[in-house]
C-alpha cells in the first residue's frame, strides 16, 4: 500500500512540475519572441491602453507557473535527493544523506554568484563568457561527487532555480514598478529597471533551451554514463544557447508575412475625378 502511495504522490508531483513549466516557459516565449517585438510597434496610447492589461494577467500565470514548477513538494521528491553521490567499493553511497544537503545549498548558492556577476560585470558578452566556464567547472566538479544522472538533474535544477528567482526577485518587482508607471499610479521608473528586467528574461529565455534537454536526459543512460558527460552537458548548454540565438534572429524579422500574415492589400486605383490619398 505504501508502495503504490509513493508511486502515485511522485506521479502527481511530475504531473504538477511539467504542466507548471509548459505554462511558464511558454509565457516566457511569448513575452520574449512575441511581445518584444510587438510591443516596439505601441505609440504612448496603446502602452497606455494595452501593457496594463496584457502584462498583469500574462504575468501572473507566468510567475505562478515559476513558483509550481520548482515548487518544493517537487524538489522533495526528486530522486536526486535519493543517494545521489557516487559509490564505494562496497557500494555503499560515498555521501549519504549528505548528499542532498549539498544539493540544495549548491542550487542556491549559485544563484546569488550569478546575480553578483551580472551586476558586476557590465561588458554582457564577457559576463556570458564567465557564466559559461562556471558552467562548465561546475559540470565537471558535479561528475567527480555524484553520478552522471545526478549531475544531469543538477544541472537541469541549477537553472531552473536562477530562473525562479530571477522571476519572483528581478523580473516581477521590475514589472510592477513599469505598470504602475504605465498607468501613473506611480512615478515612471529609471530606465535601467526595464533593462534589468529584460535582461534576467532574456537569460531565463537562454536558460530554458538546454533545461529541457536536462528534463529528459534521464531516459538516455548513454549520454550521462559517457566518461565525458561534464562535457556533453557543457555542449548541451553551449548549442542550446546557440539554437536559442537563432530562435531571437527569427523573432525579429521585419516582414509580418514571414509569419504567414497576409501581405498588405496594393493601394486602389483612385476613381476618376477623386483628389490623391494624400489630400484627403
Amino acid at each position: 500500500m505504501t508502495g503504490m502511495v509513493n508511486v502515485w504522490t511522485e506521479a502527481i508531483f511530475r504531473w504538477v512540475h511539467v504542466l507548471a513549466g509548459i505554462m511558464w516557459i511558454g509565457h516566457l516565449w511569448f513575452f520574449n519572441f512575441v511581445n518584444s517585438q510587438l510591443v516596439k510597434t505601441y505609440d504612448a496610447d496603446s502602452k497606455k491602453k494595452v501593457l496594463p492589461e496584457l502584462m498583469p494577467r500574462a504575468l501572473f500565470w507566468f510567475r505562478w507557473g515559476a513558483a509550481f514548477t520548482g515548487s518544493p513538494l517537487r524538489v522533495a521528491r526528486a530522486r536526486l535527493l535519493h543517494a545521489p553521490g557516487r559509490h564505494g567499493p562496497r557500494g555503499d553511497d560515498l555521501l549519504g544523506r549528505h548528499g542532498a544537503i549539498i544539493s540544495i545549498a549548491l542550487i542556491l548558492v549559485i544563484f546569488f554568484i550569478y546575480d553578483m556577476l551580472w551586476k558586476m560585470v557590465k561588458n554582457e558578452m564577457v559576463a556570458t563568457v564567465i557564466s559559461f566556464v562556471g558552467v562548465v567547472a561546475l559540470a565537471f566538479g558535479l561528475s567527480i561527487v555524484f553520478t552522471g544522472r545526478a549531475m544531469f538533474i543538477h544541472i537541469g535544477a541549477l537553472f531552473g532555480t536562477i530562473m525562479a528567482m530571477n522571476v519572483w526577485m528581478r523580473i516581477w518587482p521590475a514589472q510592477k514598478k513599469i505598470i504602475g508607471g504605465v498607468k501613473g499610479t506611480s512615478p515612471a521608473p529609471d530606465a535601467s529597471v526595464a533593462a534589468m528586467a529584460g535582461l534576467r528574461s532574456k537569460h531565463n529565455t537562454y536558460m530554458s533551451v538546454p533545461l529541457v534537454f536536462f528534463m529528459i536526459s534521464s531516459h538516455y543512460s548513454d549520454i550521462f554514463t559517457n566518461n565525458f558527460n561534464w562535457a556533453i552537458a557543457s555542449g548541451i548548454v553551449l548549442v542550446g544557447w546557440l539554437l536559442t540565438k537563432r530562435l531571437y534572429l527569427i523573432s525579429a524579422w521585419p516582414a509580418a508575412s514571414w509569419f504567414g500574415a497576409p501581405a498588405t492589400p496594393a493601394a486602389a486605383p483612385a476613381a476618376p475625378g477623386a483628389p490623391p490619398a494624400a489630400a484627403k
